[in-house]
């Protein structure tokens, strides 16, 4: 399986991160509390903190950050109660969407996410009808300028920790892994200081569709922009062939 997310997707990515920190950091945030919540603040206990904490430092997250809001959500007992809420729908074109978001107030959420869809020409399907056209997977994204090792060596390396698949494009490696694979994976990287410039379990499509209608790309971007901007949106995957 070839990897089709681009490394250029993820420094386009981490750039608009870059400017809006606080955004990423608040929405690890939540994830951090959400994962001590349910399985508790030890991350060798705590696969989905595992992940969690993998995706945070991908994002350079500080480490005192990610352990204050371990810290604090373990000792708030009042803390928010955010829940997971995921939807599907179609962009323009019947582009493939999946969003996921954490809230505290579903009813607004679904508002947001609803309007988001409806600005942009598409529209909010029921549970189900795209997430099958996705596979759910760890993907660690390493770039070429800031990986010393040789690609045989890094292949081997993730192979043996148990990746499934590794594959070399112009300016990246991507390593892809079952997700419950992802952690080891990443630990044997981490402690071979790999620069990661993206680690954490998604949804990857299985197939891609290319837009060349503008208006239609016009739109599928103000859906995505729209969803960004919102601050229960943790994430959103989508086939588009950006």
């Amino acid at each position: 399986m070839s990897g089709h997310s681009k490394f250029a997707n993820i420094k386009h990515k981490k750039e608009k991160n870059d400017a809006a920190k606080g955004k990423i950091f608040t929405i690890i945030g939540r994830e951090i509390a959400v994962a001590v919540k349910e399985g508790g603040p030890d991350p060798a206990n705590n696969f989905k903190l595992a992940q969690v904490i993998a995706k945070a430092k991908a994002n350079n997250m500080p480490n005192d950050t990610i352990d204050r809001g371990i810290k604090k959500a373990a000792g708030d007992a009042n803390a928010v109660n955010y829940e997971h809420v995921t939807y599907e729908g179609y962009g323009p074109n019947g582009i493939a969407i999946i969003v996921e978001a954490l809230t505290d107030n579903k009813n607004r959420t679904a508002a947001n996410v609803r309007s988001a869809f409806t600005k942009g020409n598409g529209s909010i399907g029921t549970q189900g009808c795209v997430s099958f056209m996705f596979d759910k997977k760890g993907q660690i994204i390493i770039d070429k300028e800031e990986c010393e090792m040789s690609a045989d060596d890094l292949m081997m390396m993730a192979l043996d920790a148990g990746a499934e698949d590794f594959s070399e494009e112009e300016d990246s490696f991507e390593i892809i892994t079952a997700p419950d694979d992802f952690d080891a994976v990443y630990k044997v990287l981490e402690e071979n200081k790999i620069t990661m410039a993206s680690a954490e379990v998604t949804m990857i499509a299985q197939n891609y569709v290319e837009l060349t209608d503008e208006n239609a790309i016009k739109s599928l971007t103000r859906t995505l922009d729209l969803l960004d901007e919102d601050d229960d949106v943790q994430a959103v995957y989508h086939n588009w062939d950006e």
